[in-house]
């Protein structure tokens, strides 16, 4: 059986790509010099679904290597999210060539003589990652890591489609082949999404530093990934397809939604509570800046992303219940979202200050870059410099309201719609292109009959 993308979803896809399209337009007349909010709004939602692709590709290969079968009846859907890949390689291609090309003030440590010893923007802890670091690293390196990992995610999707059409019940070869490229994904996944994370993402405050945040980020992208494969299946069932998706693999989809809302809740107390508590200066202004000046989203992260599925997800039965599963895969999902808000765009409200000149010079604790002010107080005063630490991030939060790095806006909003939709219309149309579950696969079997 195959589904077919009707005219009528394709149609609304497609308008809501054209919403977010409209709302970066409006983004950029009315940004800055640098159009740092429209850049912004590239990085926060290209990241945010690129990296949902690479944790789809991910759980499907530890699926395929570990002999997993529950998941084989819908296992085109995660095929087809892990393609995203191709369309993400696109989206940070461009994020790479315009950080190339100066083009945008995201990352504090692209800017002009920060590295070089004499200039006045010169920063001794950033020249001290120099190495790491700089446009070729970001470019080239991000670039090498996603071609790699869309070959083999192809590579899987050829021999998946090879078995339905050549393969048999008893014929294993084309799922030994999987395997291997399955095997072979996983630590270049695994080591590799943390070397993006640090690049796309930890990078921007430049000077703060976590072992912690590679696995704080790639748990936001998984929740946010099974929560999107909830939907996505609730939709096709809705529309006549998928029967052999029961409840069961629903329950099953429900107790990963659950299981990872913790971990992701665990390791976002352990960089929040533990670095708190260490009293680490150059640690600290992170969450400092995140609590003293974007409170509201700072607790609403945790409410949406921890409390709210631990409470409703609980019960068993209410896994098993598809409006329940469905609205927390939703509230998940846009709170997810909101996570990468806060990871990106308190860094990026710096920096553009910063480049922008609103500052009194670099490490000026008044006006400037106050994670950098903070960092040379933490590490140059000696007794007391945690306290003096944070004395400069109470003098250096004063900057003001601003719609879209402050708060989301009605255009981040837009924005986050248009890259959803560009998502499903994507996902969708590779659903559509092949038939929705393998009958040769050697565990579809397994799958139909699968009882938790």
């Amino acid at each position: 059986m195959t589904y077919d993308l009707t005219s009528k979803t394709r149609i609304t896809l497609i308008a809501g790509m054209l919403v977010g399209l409209l709302c970066l337009a409006f983004v950029w007349m009315g940004d800055d010099s640098f159009h740092t909010r429209f850049w912004g709004n590239i990085l926060h939602n290209a990241t945010f679904f690129t990296g949902i692709g690479l944790m789809a590709a991910f759980f499907m290969s530890v699926s395929i290597t570990a002999w997993a079968g529950w998941y084989v009846a819908f296992k085109r859907v995660w095929e087809a999210m892990s393609l995203f890949l191709i369309v993400g390689c696109v989206l940070i291609l461009i994020l790479g060539l315009a950080t190339f090309f100066d083009l945008h003030h995201l990352y504090h440590w692209n800017m002009e003589g920060i590295a070089e010893v004499g200039n006045p923007n010169y920063d001794r802890i950033i020249a001290g990652k120099a190495g790491f670091l700089n446009k070729g690293v970001y470019l080239i390196g991000s670039m090498v890591l996603m071609a790699i990992w869309t070959f083999i995610v192809i590579r899987i999707r050829a021999l998946s489609i090879a078995e339905e059409k050549h393969g048999s019940l008893n014929d294993f070869s084309y799922h030994y082949s999987m395997r291997k490229y399955a095997a072979a994904f996983l630590p270049l996944a695994g080591f590799g999404s943390a070397f993006v994370v640090w690049q796309w993402i930890m990078s921007i405050d430049a000077h703060w530093y976590s072992t912690m945040f590679a696995w704080y980020t790639g748990a936001s992208w998984f929740v946010s990934m099974i929560a999107l494969t909830i939907m996505i299946l609730l939709f096709l069932k809705s529309q006549g397809f998928y029967q052999n998706v029961s409840v069961e693999h629903f329950h099953d989809l429900g107790k990963f939604l659950f299981a990872f809302s913790i971990f992701w809740t665990y390791v976002w107390f352990s960089q929040y509570m533990l670095i708190w508590y260490a009293n680490v200066g150059e640690e600290t202004i992170y969450f400092r800046e995140r609590v003293d000046n974007y409170p509201a989203l700072f607790w609403i992260n945790i409410l949406i992303n921890f409390i709210a599925p631990f409470f409703i997800l609980m019960r068993n039965d209410t896994k098993r219940k598809m409006g329940s599963l469905g609205f927390v895969a939703g509230l998940v999902l846009v709170g997810h979202w909101i996570d990468f808000f806060l990871m990106i765009r308190p860094g990026i409200r710096h920096t553009a200050h910063e480049a922008l000149g609103h500052g009194h010079g670099h490490g000026d604790a008044h006006g400037g870059h106050g994670h950098e002010a903070a960092h040379d107080v933490a590490h140059g005063a000696g007794h007391g410099a945690h306290e003096a630490a944070h004395e400069v991030a109470h003098h250096a939060s004063g900057l003001p309201f601003e719609l879209g790095f402050t708060f989301p806006g009605i255009l981040e909003f837009g924005t986050f719609i248009g890259f959803l939709c560009l998502f499903l219309y994507f996902v969708l149309n590779r659903v559509a292109s092949a038939s929705l579950s393998s009958d040769t696969d050697p565990y579809i079997q397994e799958s139909i009959h699968h009882h938790t």
